[in-house]
């Protein structure tokens, strides 16, 4: 690429080059254009002098002798010819003159026709001559005139004179004046450039050395400076070149050491710094609007889905699992390759109940297995290392009230390794943002739950079912299929009381939920109504299935032994089963009528289980 300093120069040496072709030019021009005018000029003189000299031959009657005369016009300097010719009118007044003057050349003959004088420029023998035809032309004006001697009319031509003069004398003064011009102008423009160039060269050498650093700064290096060369206007751009470089590279190097301090990703000598801290930048923002949108969330779940559709999306990690912790001992899968609850892929499942044996969960370090295969244990991938491209991973803990609170894990094949681990810094910065948001969604769900949770016997308590009630009758009514309610009370538990206290009270019914929950299913429901009675939701359970639960209950409890100080102790309880919507079309009426086979059941004696029957309602006996 041509460069300034290049381009002026060449353009002055154009300009310079342009100046003397032109000059030549009006050189050439003025020297042909003087040369015919001065030629001119003294040829008229000569054929002025000519005629006079003819004439005064002519009164003095020596016109025999005009030969001689004009031999000696010859001595005039650059005059090489002079000749006369006579015209016909002449011939026939005085006779035929002399030989030459007898027989015109071409031109003296046009000349001698129209009365108009001819020049010519030409070149003999490489010398430039210059010839000149003037017509003599009969006049009355003067003293003696031409009428006087010629019997012709006023306007015929007499005669013609040719005269040539030679230009090799003017020609050659031309050249040398032209030559000293010539060299004049060349030195003048020699020295224009070589000052040009001198006042310049910085302009030019100051341009290049930005474009330099501009390209340099482009890849991120700002620590280039320019030289100042001179202390004008271009030494000042040079100097506010360096201090806006300095500028930016000590900003750029603050930004980007905040930046890492907030990433964790260490800056690499060979890369763009500038672009390395844009995306880095860019990176913050979009964790920042990511912590925006969860916080907006309702479940952790769905932060969890959240983040691992942006692991896809922005990472284009496919494989990975995450991982929550449950107690100390015990980890749950969230989500596996994407899927929320999918079965545990990548670990080996015994972490689930054993978490101790997952390497990120015991140390609360990240697991690059990117770079130390093998390093943890518990991974399990499809295929081994036996294939050519194996599976490796990299665990990530997020801590949560100053433990573990979930795992996330990338997997991915070692020739994805590498740019994996590039990934890692942009991702922490992700799970940075989230994790408080986790915690603030663990520390509601936690709220809540204590607010919806007996704390004596950890069940569900009466606020719980009032909030759950719509969705368990929507989804009893979609599948078509009917509750049943067991209340239960627990015999003669204010005996209890007042005989051992109510520690021991406390303790029997902590047992009897202890017995509660392993009588029913996950998916029923266990609520402790109040003081000593409980609810449980069968669903799908009709009447008879009903009571059979209700029966092994019974049972149950009445062989349980609850331990107390000094001994054991054993209870009984009453059950009362009603029907949803068998027995009412309403949740609460049918719960009220389970409420009354209760007491029907202890009005009976106790210990026993009553299915509600419709008579039971208008029976005066049943207390409610």
């Amino acid at each position: 690429m041509m460069t300034l300093n290049r381009k002026i120069t060449l353009l002055l040496i154009t300009v310079a080059c342009g100046i003397l072709a032109i000059f030549m030019l009006i050189s050439v021009y003025a020297f042909r254009h003087l040369s015919i005018a001065s030629s001119t000029a003294h040829v008229q003189t000569v054929a002025e002098i000519v005629r006079v000299l003819l004439t005064e031959s002519m009164i003095n009657g020596v016109i025999a002798k005009r030969e001689q005369s004009l031999e000696r016009l010859r001595d005039i300097r650059d005059l090489r010819t002079v000749r006369v010719v006579r015209s016909k009118r002449v011939n026939e007044q005085f006779g035929d003159g002399l030989a030459r003057e007898m027989v015109p050349d071409e031109i003296e003959a046009s000349v001698l026709a129209d009365g108009r004088p001819r020049f010519e420029l030409m070149d003999e023998e490489g010398q430039p001559v210059f010839r000149g035809t003037i017509p003599y032309v009969a006049s009355s004006r003067g003293t003696p005139n031409c009428l006087q001697c010629h019997q012709v009319a006023e306007g015929t031509v007499l005669g013609a004179v040719t005269i040539e003069l030679s230009l090799t004398e003017l020609r050659r003064q031309a050249v040398y004046g032209a030559l000293a011009v010539l060299v004049a102008v060349s030195l003048i423009s020699l020295f224009a450039i070589l000052g040009a160039r001198r006042l310049m060269l910085p302009v030019g050498d100051t341009a290049t050395a930005i474009g330099t650093l501009v390209q340099a700064a482009l890849r991120g290096d700002f620590k280039g400076r320019v030289q100042q060369r001179t202390k004008d206007d271009i030494g000042d751009i040079a100097a506010h070149a360096n201090q806006l470089l300095s500028f930016l590279d000590e900003g750029l190097s603050q930004i980007s050491a905040r930046v890492t301090q907030l990433t964790g990703r260490p800056p690499k000598h060979d890369e763009n710094q500038l672009l390395a801290t844009i995306d880095m930048i860019d990176g913050l923002a979009d964790a920042t609007r990511f912590k925006a949108t969860i916080e907006e969330d309702e479940t952790k779940t769905e932060i969890y889905e959240r983040f691992g559709l942006l692991l896809g999306r922005r990472f284009g990690v496919e494989a990975h699992s995450i991982y929550e912790a449950h107690g100390p001992k015990q980890l749950t899968t969230i989500s596996v390759d994407g899927e929320i609850g999918g079965a545990c892929r990548w670990c080996d499942p015994q972490i689930l109940v054993r978490s101790e044996m997952c390497r990120a969960k015991r140390s609360g370090h990240p697991v690059d297995a990117f770079t130390q295969p093998g390093l943890c244990f518990a991974f399990r991938a499809e295929g081994g290392d036996a294939e050519a491209d194996p599976w490796r991973h990299y665990c990530l803990p997020l801590i949560q009230s100053g433990g573990v609170g979930c795992i996330v894990q990338l997997v991915a094949r070692e020739s994805e390794a590498a740019a994996r681990l590039e990934q890692i810094p942009y991702i922490q910065v992700y799970l940075r943002e989230m994790a408080p948001v986790l915690e603030a969604k663990r520390l509601t769900e936690t709220l809540r739950d204590s607010s919806l949770r007996d704390a004596m016997t950890d069940l569900n308590n009466r606020r719980f079912l009032e909030q759950y009630v719509d969705t368990l009758i929507a989804s009893a009514r979609r599948r078509n299929s009917p509750l049943a309610l067991l209340m239960i009370d627990l015999d003669y538990f204010k005996m209890v009381n007042d005989s051992y206290g109510h520690d021991v009270g406390d303790s029997v019914l902590k047992g009897l939920a202890d017995v509660l929950k392993q009588s029913v299913r996950t998916s029923d429901i266990l609520v402790r109504f109040g003081g000593e009675e409980f609810l449980i939701v069968l669903q799908e359970a009709d009447g008879d299935n009903a009571v059979m639960v209700a029966e092994k209950i019974r049972a149950r409890v009445a062989d349980f032994k609850f331990h107390i100080a000094g001994g054991m102790l054993q209870k009984t309880v009453s059950i009362g089963v009603a029907v949803f919507p068998d027995d009412s079309e309403t949740f609460w009426q049918t719960l009220k009528y389970a409420d009354v086979a209760l007491y029907r059941a202890k009005d009976d004696g106790r210990n026993r289980v009553v299915r509600f029957t419709p008579e039971m309602w208008g029976d005066d006996t049943v207390a409610y």
